[in-house]
Formats: C-alpha cells, sequence, structure tokens
C-alpha cells in the first residue's frame, strides 16, 4: 500500500528532486527530506521555491522540445 502511494507521488512529481540530484550528486531520497523539513520549519517558502524550479523545467524542456532547425524546415 505505502509502495503504491510512493509510486504514484514518484510519477507525478515534476522531476525536481532527481534534476537537484542529478546536478549535486545526491540522493534525491535526502532531498525530498530537505524540501519537507524545510517546508515544515520554514511555514512552506521552499514549497514556492520548489513550484519555481518545477516551472523553470518544464519551461526548458518545452523550449527544448519545440525548437525548430534548419533540418525540419
Amino acid at each position: 500500500m505505502i509502495q503504491t502511494i510512493s509510486n504514484f507521488f514518484e510519477r507525478q512529481a515534476f522531476g525536481v528532486c532527481t534534476w537537484l540530484g542529478g546536478k549535486l550528486n545526491m540522493r534525491r531520497s535526502n532531498i525530498r527530506l530537505f524540501f519537507i523539513y524545510a517546508s515544515f520549519l520554514t511555514l512552506g517558502s521552499p514549497l514556492i521555491v520548489y513550484l519555481h524550479m518545477a516551472f523553470i523545467l518544464k519551461l526548458k524542456e518545452y523550449i527544448q522540445n519545440s525548437r525548430t532547425r534548419v533540418w525540419d524546415l
């Protein structure tokens, strides 16, 4: 049951922790714990940073996928 819930949230997440873990060579579970604990301690301000990073990653992905190349014309 818990594994099913965990898999659901990992599929639906934005991938911010995975991307950040890849850049910093850290485990993504440690980064997720940081966001959770920091959100409780600072009343949600890391959640705003997380959503901002997710927006930037999706925008970057959208721009890379929609880029028209010379050979595509």
